[in-house]
């Protein structure tokens, strides 16, 4: 099969676009990236082992004609290309519809009208917004608390709506939050953010009293995920899933804890209890369960693993910190933020 992969060139696709060349029902790997968020040096530090080939094309998903170029000649289509940071889109409002929901309508488009077979897009757990119920499912009604859950709710609605009208499998993952190291590591993300600042000595940072819930999963499970439903559209029949562990739900403050604890840092932890803490959402991922997929990673363990891989790459070159500050630690709000 020939696969496409929008916003390849970032956190995720560094990681999922090896494992597709890797697997053996793969022929071609066709990635599309504004190269905005990402860099193509993201996919090189991969090695891009595997059998199938791969191909770049760079272009935005908020012109159409772009988009169904790239998609000619593709079964399925994973679809990363957004706007993260989910905090710090308040101030972009129109930008992220423009792409999370534009850019959205567009890859379905052209997925109905040169047939797709599958189509799998990427959602996050944080639509729920904040509340004090447990156990989150699917059926649950999310409420959106920033620009980023509204315009990835919304743009879920157009692909049920698009399934129906072209007929093609499509399936939504509603992603936890990522952590973990990849080639195209993020730096404002909870766990990633916490364990960089431990391992040079500053203090954690927690808004609020850190009592708000996230779930966590490890980038290459999450990968995985994607993966496993462009491959296998029969294993989701739903059309929206959480993608997550339910071991995996944590209170932020809980985090700051474990990263202190694995690491033996004697760093201190700091409690804003002025600051706004952003959405909680405690989620249940039984759904997922049915698929037979599950995720393998651990926060501790990958926050061990991650720790290990900043001291390595430190002793060769810096982590690449562009857009985070002048320290590389930028000041927003570091509270879990996207899933992706």
């Amino acid at each position: 099969m020939h696969v496409l992969v929008t916003g390849g060139c970032g956190y995720i696709g560094s990681v999922l676009v090896p494992q597709l060349l890797s697997a053996e029902v793969v022929e071609q790997v066709t990635v599309f990236d504004s190269l905005e968020g990402g860099s193509p040096r993201n996919l090189v530090r991969t090695g891009l082992g595997g059998d199938a080939a791969l191909s770049f094309q760079r272009g935005d998903v908020r012109k159409y004609g772009s988009v169904e170029s790239a998609m000619r000649g593709v079964d399925a289509v994973i679809h990363l290309a957004a706007i993260t940071g989910a905090d710090n889109t308040h101030n972009r409002r129109e930008e992220t519809f423009a792409v999370n929901y534009g850019g959205t309508e567009n890859v379905l488009t052209a997925s109905g009208k040169l047939d797709v077979e599958t189509v799998v897009f990427a959602s996050s757990c944080n639509n729920y917004g904040r509340t004090m119920s447990r156990h989150l499912d699917e059926e649950t009604d999310a409420e959106p608390l920033n620009p980023y859950a509204e315009s990835k709710l919304r743009a879920e609605r157009l692909l049920a709506e698009a399934t129906e009208t072209y007929g093609f499998d499509g399936t939504v993952l509603r992603m936890s939050t990522n952590y973990g190291y990849a080639p195209g590591v993020r730096f404002n993300l909870v766990v990633n953010h916490f364990v960089f600042r431990a391992l040079t000595n500053r203090p954690l940072t927690v808004y609020g009293d850190g009592s708000n819930w996230r779930p966590f999963i490890h980038v290459r499970d999450a990968a995985r995920a994607y993966s496993c439903a462009a491959r296998h559209p029969e294993r989701w029949p739903k059309t929206v899933y959480n993608v997550g562990s339910n071991e995996e739900n944590y209170r932020i403050a809980e985090i700051a804890e474990i990263v202190r604890e694995e690491l033996d840092q004697s760093v201190d932890v700091t409690y804003l209890g002025e600051k706004q803490p952003g959405p909680s959402y405690h989620v249940n991922f039984d759904r997922l369960g049915e698929t037979g997929f599950e995720p393998k990673q651990s926060v501790r363990s990958g926050i061990v693993d991650l720790a290990r891989r900043f001291q390595e790459r430190t002793a060769e070159s810096s982590p690449t910190t562009a857009g985070f500050g002048a320290d590389g630690l930028g000041s927003g709000q570091f509270s879990g933020g996207g899933g992706e």
